[in-house]
């Protein structure tokens, strides 16, 4: 019964209880998915079968930490070190919004969708956790701002963004129905958007000409031209949320004689996440979140530093950054490729940990001894290099897990890798995501495999995804520009329509209350 490797995991939930660890375990399928645990011999090999709706409810709250971790990881580390980056690199806001920064808004999906296209049976997760994600955007987020403070957009950024949105959804089209993904579509993806790169940078680029030209007409003390590049905003707003406070605020708590702080002292208040003024103010809701989420913050500050280029000292904390050294080699060889050469011997004898132990441990005492706390020093900028390479192999572990995650959820609750994507994944999550995404995780498939990489077939569901998101883009595409791009609350109210109806119409087709006869 159990021999054929090639039977589909799914299949499991079809056993009796006694039947189904032999088949986990027999079953090539159930067997392919990268992640530090084995989820489905987690739930039908050590685990007794009645204990199953409890291992099923605390994989989900599992779920949740994962989530959480990446958001941290992404936020308050990944995107601060590439700003930091972009800024020591003196690229202007329209290049890092659209590369450094943008990679740093999109990095869990990114990495979640390379981790899905690793293997051909999850990769129905990273299309639909990409269209649902670009439907949820185009939607419920524009829509619930529109309903919240209507608003007006610029109307050549938002023509060039919808247009290359279109193009990427319906390049997506044509891969989905030729069900294979083969190097030439995979450069297309990624010639796409180094496309989009370079017409952001040229359209900001004849801006700023034309701005500073004396010819350029000025009404009510601004040019009459419109907004460059809405990923301006995305690069001030990443730029203004490292800034912690308010200048003016700050200067009140400012000591008025200097004081010299211990290096003890330094290394503990580095080590808390928890701003007592803001604590005192928030509600008790926040309280309890930040609680729970502390745990997590502390130990990602022992492992990743962050370079602030807006703080007065670079965010420069001596222990710390010694102490970040030693542990952040130690991270990445632990989480590269979910833990794969954790436990590697050079030559059988030698760990690769401690290769990368003891020359951090080398490099920290160098630190240590030739520097100050209250002055960063000359190569202070390196260490967000060094933070940018550690988030990024850390949220490409935590995006493996979440997949191998989901696959089990699936397997166990019935449910298709699709309807996961478009739900859960996205949720949890637009242009340079799909086009980064699949571009770059399906390149990294066919130079592993030497081969095209397959897809599922596209059922009913994945065109219900494929066929909504374009025609959000299209409805966006006419409706926008008649309105004289402005998004009233009316507006808001439909594009959340759009999506209730759409999810509604998903879940149907899901459940197979919708299907082709």
């Amino acid at each position: 019964m159990f021999r054929g490797s090639r039977d589909q995991c799914d299949l499991v939930m079809n056993l009796s209880a006694a039947d189904r660890c032999a088949f986990v375990k027999s079953t090539e399928d159930c067997g392919l998915v990268d992640g530090f645990l084995s989820y489905l011999r987690l739930v039908f090999c050590l685990l007794p079968p009645n204990l199953s709706p409890l291992t099923v409810t605390l994989c989900m709250i599992w779920l949740l930490c994962l989530f959480v971790v990446l958001g941290l990881t992404a936020s308050k580390f990944f995107c601060p070190n590439l700003s930091a980056i972009s800024t020591t690199l003196r690229l202007t806001h329209n290049v890092a919004g659209v590369t450094f920064l943008a990679l740093g808004n999109g990095a869990p999906d990114v990495f979640s969708a390379m981790a899905a296209f690793s293997h051909p049976h999850t990769a129905g997760l990273a299309v639909g956790a990409l269209f649902g994600a670009g439907i949820f955007v185009t939607t419920v987020v524009a829509g619930g701002v529109a309903l919240v403070k209507p608003f007006t957009v610029a109307s050549r950024p938002f023509l060039r963004d919808v247009i290359f949105y279109m193009a990427a959804v319906f390049w997506t089209y044509l891969i989905l129905y030729r069900g294979t993904i083969e190097l030439g579509e995979t450069l297309g993806y990624l010639s796409l958007y180094a496309i989009y790169v370079l017409t952001v940078i040229i359209s900001a680029y004849i801006y700023n000409r034309q701005k500073h030209s004396p010819h350029t007409t000025i009404q009510n003390g601004s040019s009459t031209l419109p907004d460059p590049v809405s990923s301006v905003s995305d690069a001030e707003v990443l730029s203004s949320s490292t800034v912690s406070g308010d200048p003016e605020f700050e200067e009140e708590y400012r000591p008025l004689l200097p004081y010299s702080e211990s290096t003890s002292h330094i290394l503990l208040s580095s080590l808390n996440p928890v701003d007592l003024r803001k604590w005192r103010r928030s509600s008790w809701r926040w309280r309890l979140l930040k609680a729970l989420r502390v745990p997590l913050e502390v130990l990602l500050l022992l492992c990743i530093p962050v370079v602030d280029p807006d703080k007065e000292d670079r965010n420069w904390r001596r222990p710390l950054n010694c102490l970040h050294l030693v542990t952040a080699p130690l991270v990445c060889v632990l989480t590269f490729q979910s833990g794969a050469y954790g436990t590697y011997l050079i030559q059988g004898q030698f760990p690769v940990w401690l290769l990368a132990l003891l020359p951090g441990v080398l490099l920290a005492a160098i630190m240590y001894c030739t520097t100050a706390n209250d002055r960063p020093p000359p190569y202070h900028s390196l260490l967000a290099l060094l933070g940018f390479v550690v988030s990024a192999v850390l949220i490409s572990a935590v995006a493996s897990e979440v997949v191998s995650l989901l696959h089990m959820l699936g397997v166990v609750l019935s449910l298709s890798n699709t309807v996961l994507g478009l739900t859960v994944l996205a949720w949890g999550n637009s242009i340079g995501d799909m086009l980064f995404g699949v571009g770059l995780g399906c390149l990294v498939r066919i130079f592993q495999t030497h081969n095209a990489v397959q897809l599922e077939p596209a059922g009913l569901l994945t065109w219900v995804l494929a066929g909504s998101l374009g025609l959000s883009l299209v409805l966006s595409f006419v409706i926008v520009p008649l309105c004289r791009f402005h998004l009233s609350r009316a507006y808001g109210m439909f594009l959340l329509l759009f999506y209730a109806a759409f999810l509604t119409v998903a879940l149907l087709t899901e459940f197979g209350t919708i299907h082709l006869t």
